[in-house]
């Protein structure tokens, strides 16, 4: 299973969801389907602009369990 460490990302960066929801120009419904595993794909331009916003690489948000 492939799982996103957003909300890790957010606690080093001390942000909220709604930050970076709102930083993304996503609905907080849609984040939070992605947050908690809930979708089946995510467009990669999604995940550059989470990896910008959260000062991070793939390597540090994706983990696959």
């Amino acid at each position: 299973m492939v799982k996103l460490n957003i909300e890790k990302q957010l606690k080093k960066l001390v942000k909220s969801r709604y930050w970076l929801g709102h930083q993304l120009g996503m609905s907080d419904y849609n984040l939070k389907r992605i947050i908690d595993g809930e979708t089946k794909s995510i467009r990669f331009e999604t995940l550059e602009a989470l990896c910008q916003l959260l000062e991070c690489t793939p390597n540090d948000l994706i983990e696959i369990t």
